[in-house]
């Protein structure tokens, strides 16, 4: 499904599984270790999306750096990520 075609998926409220669900996107598992890496959100040469996350970290982290992540890559509205968090495009 498209960003376009879902208007009624507020980024802050669902819960995170649906939300996920509703874009399409795949939640893995990353290997990488370093305190500094909060995750990924990657497209495919097929289109497909993939986030990446860091295993073993508290609940609350994870979905918040999803979150970030998500709207960052998704082009959704969001607030601002809060310093001295940082999100990138590569």
């Amino acid at each position: 499904m498209s960003v376009a075609q879902e208007p009624r998926i507020n980024l802050l409220d669902t819960p995170l599984p649906q939300l996920l669900a509703a874009f399409d996107v795949e939640l893995v598992e990353s290997s990488i270790s370093d305190r500094g890496f909060f995750g990924a959100l990657v497209e495919r040469r097929d289109g497909s999306r993939v986030l990446s996350m860091p295993m073993g970290r508290p609940d609350f982290e994870r979905d918040t750096a999803a979150r970030m992540l998500l709207a960052e890559g998704l082009g959704l509205t969001a607030p601002p990520v809060p310093a001295p968090l940082e999100v990138s495009r590569a």
